[in-house]
C-alpha cells in the first residue's frame, strides 16, 4: 500500500493506492471556490499505469488520479481541476517531415506555428490522430508528456513556469497528475511558444 499526503498553497491532497486501485481526495482552493475531487477504488487504465511507472522512475512524487469529468481539452481539465486554464499543460504533437514534436503548451496560449517554425528550422504541420498514437502511444486529448515508446523532441512553454503547480494529461482523456513545472522543463527546451507583443 502507499500512501501520499501534500499540500501547496492550501491545496491539500491525499492519494492511497492498493495494487492497481486508488482512492483519491482531493481539495483544490481556488480564490473562494472549493471542490473536492474523489474517485474511489478506481482502476487506472494501463496507460495512466504507464505513466505512473515512468513519473515514479523518474523520481516525480506525483499520484496519477483517474476522473469521472473529460479532461480532453484545456477547458474540461481546468473546469474539472477547479484550476485556472494557464495551469492546464496541453501536450501537443507536430509533424516535422515524418518526425514528432512535442510542445508542452499553457491551457491558456495558442501556439504560433510560424514562431515554432523558426525555431525549428524546418516547416511543421498539426499531426493526425494516427500519427499522434504511432509516436505517444495516446490519443488525441490525453498525451502526456512522458512514457512515449521512444524519445520526442520536446519543447516547453515558458508561461507554464509562473505556476506553482500545473496539471498534464497522463495517457488518456479521464487520467491527469499534477507536478511542478520545474520537472517539465527538464523534458525539452523552454520558449515562448506565443509572439510577445511590442
Amino acid at each position: 500500500m502507499y500512501t501520499g499526503i501534500g499540500e501547496q498553497n492550501g491545496n491539500l491532497s491525499i492519494a492511497r493506492c492498493l495494487g492497481q486501485y486508488s482512492l483519491i481526495i482531493c481539495r483544490v482552493n481556488v480564490g473562494r471556490k472549493t471542490k473536492s475531487i474523489h474517485t474511489p477504488k478506481m482502476t487506472l487504465p494501463a496507460k495512466a499505469r504507464h505513466v505512473q511507472k515512468v513519473l515514479l522512475s523518474l523520481e516525480v512524487s506525483t499520484q496519477v488520479i483517474q476522473l469521472s469529468e473529460s479532461t480532453r481539452t484545456a477547458k474540461e481539465a481546468a473546469s474539472a481541476l477547479s484550476c485556472t486554464l494557464g495551469q492546464i499543460v496541453k501536450s501537443l504533437v507536430f509533424r516535422v517531415n515524418d518526425d514528432p514534436i512535442l510542445v508542452l503548451a499553457s491551457g491558456s496560449n495558442h501556439v504560433d506555428e510560424r514562431l515554432l517554425e523558426s525555431l525549428i528550422g524546418s516547416p511543421i504541420q498539426r499531426a493526425r490522430a494516427d500519427f499522434v498514437r504511432q509516436h505517444t502511444g495516446h490519443t488525441i486529448g490525453g498525451v502526456a508528456p512522458v512514457g512515449h515508446p521512444k524519445p520526442i523532441p520536446t519543447f516547453v512553454d515558458k508561461d507554464l513556469l509562473n505556476y506553482e503547480q500545473v496539471w498534464a494529461a497522463a495517457g488518456g482523456p479521464y487520467a491527469v497528475f499534477a507536478c511542478e513545472p520545474s520537472f517539465l522543463a527538464t523534458l525539452g527546451k523552454v520558449i515562448r511558444v506565443t509572439l510577445v507583443a511590442d
